[in-house]
C-alpha cells in the first residue's frame, strides 16, 4: 500500500515537472526559427527575465515544440515555479514592436515570441506566442493584438489585448485562455516575479513595484505618500528604498528641499537613483534623451508657482516616475517655493503646434525635469495626470499632444482642461495629488500662478 502510494506520488510529481500540453514537433528548423524570432536589443525592457505568476502562485511558461517548425503558436501554459524550462519573460514598453505609450510586449526569453491574441483562432487556442510584429516569418513591425496596457507596476495587473476590448487572459486549467475581462476572477490576475522582484539578467531594466496608492481619493489628505523601489544590485539581491513624500511643511532634514518633503531632491538627478515606476532605477542618458528643454519656445510665464483653489502648489519628485522620470505623479503640498514647485508656461514651441481653428493653448512644463503636464484617459482612474515627455513619447522624440495641451488665454488664473477631451474633463485637486474628473462651474477646477 504505502508503495503503491509512493509510486502515484512519484508519478505525479514527474507530471508536473513535464511539459503539460503533447509537444506539436520534434524538433525546429533551426534557420527559420532564428530568423522569426530576432531579439530586439534596441528595445527598453521594464522586466527581464522574469516569472509571470498566477494568482494561484503558480507560473507561465511556454514549451518551445509545442507549436509549429518557427516555435510559433506556441501554448502558454500553466505549472509549478521551477518545474520547468521556459519560464523567463521580458516586457518590453518600447522598441522595433512597440509603439505609443502606456503599453508593452510580453516576450519569451527563451524563444523571443511574443504574447498574442487571435480571435480568428478555434476557442481555446487563441492565446499563443507568436513572431513579434505579427509576421510568422519575423518580417513584421507591430500588432495591437501583441500590446497590452502597462501602468509601470509589477502587478496585480491583467492582459488585455489591445485588438479586443473587453476581453482578458485567464488561467483554465493547466493553459491561458481568454473571458471577458472580469476585475473580481482572481483566474485574470497576474504578477511580474513576487509583485517587485524581477530580476535583470538580459541586460534590460529591473523593476520598480508601487506600494502605496498614489490615486487622489483614497487616501486622508495630509498623510504621507511613501513610493517604495526596488533596484537590482549587478551581483546581489534586490535592495529597497522608500521614499517618503509629506504634504506638510515639516521640519525634515538631510538632502531633501527646502519644504521638508524627507529625502525628496530638489534638483534633476544626474546619477542611477531609485525611481518608484517602470525600470526601478533611474538612466541618466534615458532621461537627457526623453525631456530637453526647448529653447525655442515662447514662455508666458517661467519658474513660477501654480496653486490649486485649497492653496497647495502643484509639486514633482523626480524619483517618483519611471526610470526615465515619465509617469511622475503631480503632488499637492504647502507652498514653500522649493524647484519642485516651479513650473513654465510655454504658448509656442517644438511640443505645442496650435490648432488653427481652436483656442491658443500652453504646455505647463517642469522647471525641474522639463517633463510636461499630461492627462491620459487610457491609466487607471487615479493615476491619469502624470508628467511625461512633451510630445507624448516616451523617449522625447514625440511632436504635440493634445493631452499635454490646455487653452489658455494669458489669465493668470485657469482651468487646465486638457485640449484633447474637448472640454469635457478638467484637471482637479484631489486629496495628495491632481486627479481629473468633469469640469465643475463653482471656481474648483480655477489653478492660479503665483
Amino acid at each position: 500500500m504505502l508503495a503503491s502510494l509512493r509510486s502515484m506520488l512519484a508519478i505525479a510529481a514527474i507530471a508536473r515537472a513535464s511539459p503539460l500540453l503533447p509537444r506539436a514537433v520534434d524538433s525546429l528548423n533551426e534557420e527559420a526559427t532564428a530568423e522569426a524570432h530576432q531579439r530586439d536589443d534596441s528595445a527598453t525592457r521594464a522586466f527581464s527575465d522574469v516569472q509571470i505568476k498566477s494568482s494561484d502562485g503558480r507560473c507561465l511558461f511556454v514549451d518551445k515544440l509545442s507549436g509549429d517548425f518557427r516555435a510559433n503558436l506556441t501554448p502558454i501554459q500553466v505549472a509549478d515555479c521551477g518545474s520547468t524550462d521556459g519560464q523567463g519573460w521580458d516586457v518590453i514598453t518600447s522598441g522595433n514592436h512597440i509603439s505609443g505609450d502606456g503599453g508593452m510586449l510580453v516576450v519569451s526569453t527563451l524563444t523571443q515570441a511574443c504574447f498574442n491574441y487571435d480571435p480568428r483562432r478555434a476557442a481555446g487556442n487563441q492565446v499563443i506566442l507568436f513572431s513579434c510584429g505579427g509576421r510568422a516569418d519575423g518580417g513584421g513591425e507591430v500588432t495591437d493584438s501583441q500590446i497590452f496596457a502597462f501602468d509601470g507596476s509589477s502587478g496585480p495587473l491583467s492582459f488585455q489585448p489591445q485588438n479586443e476590448d473587453g476581453t482578458c487572459f485567464t488561467v483554465s486549467g493547466n493553459t491561458v485562455d481568454v473571458a471577458p475581462c472580469d476585475s473580481g476572477d482572481s483566474t485574470q490576475s497576474f504578477t511580474f516575479g513576487d509583485g517587485g522582484g524581477g530580476g535583470d539578467t538580459n541586460g534590460g531594466n529591473t523593476d520598480a513595484q508601487e506600494s502605496a496608492t498614489t490615486g487622489g481619493g483614497s487616501t486622508a489628505s495630509q498623510q504621507p505618500t511613501t513610493f517604495a523601489t526596488h533596484a537590482t544590485a549587478t551581483a546581489g539581491p534586490a535592495a529597497t528604498a522608500s521614499v517618503t513624500s509629506s504634504p506638510d511643511s515639516g521640519s525634515g532634514s538631510g538632502s531633501g528641499d527646502s519644504s521638508g518633503n524627507g529625502s525628496i531632491p530638489d534638483f534633476n538627478p544626474t546619477e542611477a537613483v531609485p525611481v518608484s515606476r517602470a525600470g526601478g532605477t533611474l538612466q541618466p542618458t534615458a532621461v537627457a534623451e526623453s525631456h530637453q528643454r526647448d529653447d525655442t519656445a515662447t514662455r508666458a510665464f517661467s519658474d513660477v508657482s501654480i496653486r490649486a483653489p485649497d492653496g497647495r502648489c502643484l509639486f514633482i519628485d523626480p524619483t517618483a516616475g519611471d526610470f526615465r522620470e515619465n509617469l511622475i505623479p503631480i503632488q499637492l503640498v504647502e507652498c514653500t517655493g522649493s524647484p519642485n514647485e516651479k513650473w513654465d508656461v510655454l504658448t509656442s514651441g517644438k511640443h505645442n503646434q496650435q490648432d488653427a481653428n481652436g483656442a491658443p493653448a500652453a504646455l505647463i512644463v517642469s522647471t525641474l525635469t522639463q517633463g510636461c503636464l499630461n492627462f491620459d484617459s487610457r491609466r487607471a482612474t487615479g493615476d491619469t495626470v502624470m508628467l511625461f515627455s512633451c510630445g507624448g513619447r516616451a523617449a522625447g522624440e514625440g511632436e504635440t499632444s493634445t493631452g499635454q495641451q490646455f487653452p489658455f488665454s494669458g489669465a493668470t488664473s485657469f482651468s487646465l482642461a486638457p485640449v484633447s477631451e474637448k472640454g469635457s474633463i478638467c484637471l482637479l485637486a484631489g486629496d495628495e495629488r491632481v486627479d481629473s474628473g468633469a469640469c465643475p462651474d463653482d471656481g474648483s477646477q480655477l489653478f492660479s500662478i503665483y
